[in-house]
């Protein structure tokens, strides 16, 4: 079983790896402002992505699984006012990612399957919440390619 539990946790810290890497290489050309900049009427732009990706990790992975104590404010996620900068929001999700990499290398065989509960999720294990997690992550991925498709366009 150690074997499953290294392959296991190889193949899904590489996932959240590959995952912040592209958030970072889309958000690369990006200014500040086209950071933050909503360029339609309805959803988000890609900032507060970054801040509800970071959000999700601390509080799903962070505070339930590694007892990191983080306290979530998730309607904040959308609508922070007074936003870090692109830089510092990025560094934040990395720092995110790294303590998710953290806490999978962490967990054995007899960890993933630990009941799970936490408010927003119906996952009734740790495994089943890292892959929610990492989905989600694709998720908004996909949003964020849209929004700087159409951010390049719009200059």
């Amino acid at each position: 079983m150690p074997a499953l539990d290294a392959i296991l946790a190889s193949a899904l810290s590489d996932r959240f790896g590959a995952n912040v890497r592209r958030i970072c290489e889309l958000a690369a050309p990006l200014t500040d402002q086209q950071f933050w900049r909503k360029p339609f009427s309805f959803g988000n732009s890609f900032g507060h992505l970054v801040l509800h990706l970071t959000g999700n990790l601390n509080y799903y992975i962070g505070a339930q699984i590694a007892n990191t104590g983080y306290v979530r404010d998730r309607p904040r996620e959308f609508t922070e006012t007074a936003p870090p900068s692109k830089e510092q929001a990025l560094q934040h999700l990395e720092a995110a990612v790294a303590m998710v990499v953290k806490v999978i290398g962490a967990q054995s065989s007899e960890d993933w399957p630990s009941t799970y509960s936490a408010v927003g999720t119906h996952c009734a294990n740790r495994l089943a919440m890292v892959l929610q997690c990492d989905s989600h992550m694709q998720h908004h991925i996909g949003q964020m390619i849209y929004l700087a498709c159409e951010l390049a366009k719009q200059g």
